[in-house]
């Protein structure tokens, strides 16, 4: 029955300025937005293959945490540089300050985190080759590659 996930919902402070966010610095791409409510419907990927919808709540906004599927060579090479050329921090699963992409071994799956301008917890992840190994917890890319190896 169920084939994925097609779409998924957050709180923003300011709608206008979200849907700015979304598709000015990230990328997506504005489907629909209702003008008898505060919400907005933005494509992810193709039209019509996955959405984003964002609601305004003007006070005790609650932020999520979603993640974009990418590629690993994407995360490894590009995604920090991009994500500090659009003026955004970002993070490891650690937060320990490294701005590494991270390995959840479990998966296995490379990640790394930022935030949008109202705090939702964004990720770009990728899902790896291989059997997960939940012994080795969270590493680098690089322990993780030496670890496969073994």
């Amino acid at each position: 029955m169920i084939k994925g996930l097609y779409e998924t919902h957050i709180q923003v402070s300011n709608l206008g300025k979200a849907i700015q966010f979304y598709t000015e610095v990230l990328g997506l791409r504005l489907a629909h937005r209702d003008e008898t409510r505060p919400i907005a419907f933005l494509w992810i990927g193709d039209e019509k293959e996955f959405m984003l919808g964002l609601w305004e709540q003007k006070e005790n906004l609650q932020t999520r945490h979603f993640a974009f599927t990418s590629t690993t060579e994407d995360i490894l090479n590009y995604s920090v540089k991009f994500l500090e050329n659009k003026s955004l921090k970002p993070y490891n699963f650690l937060k320990n300050g490294n701005v590494e992409p991270m390995v959840f071994a479990w998966m296995p799956a490379l990640a790394i985190y930022f935030n949008d301008p109202d705090g939702n917890q964004l990720e770009f992840i990728s899902v790896l080759e291989g059997d997960g190994k939940p012994e080795l917890g969270v590493l680098s890319y690089e322990d993780w590659m030496a670890q496969a190896q073994n």
